[in-house]
């Protein structure tokens, strides 16, 4: 009696006392969600642990120093007459855009009596991005055919300066010259300009952000 009467009032070992610690501790669904999260997703906490990133600053092409101003014209557009209304809304809208992109149209800005030949090389020599609006009368108008060769001449990668944009045109039927280049399908015309518009956004910020590196 005298045996069981000391193991009554005997002090509890520090393992029951573990034991219950570490029970209260697994009944906090809060303690235990952020140890299974730290074990399992090392990476949770190595970003919440380090300096958050400033985010990627987008280059001014407005700016007075842009290179954007190097040129005459944001945009050149080539199409055939046939196609001259959509042309014109085209133009439009990109010149009605915030950002107000310079648009040559040969009809509207060709020097009176200058030669086709000349107006054509000096609007792709001067023009950042060329569209080339690849439709049954572009393929068969050979004025067409040569101010986008002298747009590949000039820029003979696909590095976003020249826009292939297919109406009512097969593929099979897309040029050869630019099956290196990814087309803009206009099926809906309000999508597409939006394209043409991203598109022609996204090469000035990178001539921007190329011509900033250069100058530092």
């Amino acid at each position: 009696a005298g045996w069981f009467r000391r193991l009554l009032h005997k002090p509890k070992s520090s393992s029951v006392e573990s034991l219950k610690s570490s029970h209260s501790a697994s009944s906090s669904p809060s303690s235990s969600s952020s140890a299974k999260s730290s074990s399992s997703s090392p990476g949770t906490s190595l970003a919440t642990s380090s300096m958050p990133l400033s985010p990627v600053s987008t280059p001014d092409i407005s700016a007075s120093d842009s290179p954007r101003w190097d040129k005459s014209y944001d945009v050149c557009i080539c199409h055939s007459e046939g196609d001259m209304e959509l042309v014109e809304e085209l133009v439009s809208y990109l010149e009605g855009q915030p950002e107000s992109f310079r648009c040559f149209l040969q009809l509207r800005d060709a020097v009176a009596g200058s030669a086709v030949v000349t107006e054509l090389c000096d609007a792709v020599q001067n023009s950042h991005c060329w569209v080339m609006l690849i439709t049954p009368g572009f393929l068969q108008d050979p004025w067409c055919r040569y101010q986008m060769h002298q747009a590949l001449a000039e820029a003979p990668m696909a590095n976003g300066r020249t826009i292939p944009v297919l109406k009512d045109v097969d593929r099979k039927d897309y040029p050869r010259e630019l099956r290196n280049i990814y087309y803009i399908y206009m099926a809906l015309k309000e999508k597409s300009f939006r394209q043409i518009r991203d598109t022609v956004m996204r090469y000035l910020q990178e001539l921007c952000r190329s011509s900033a590196k250069r100058m530092e």
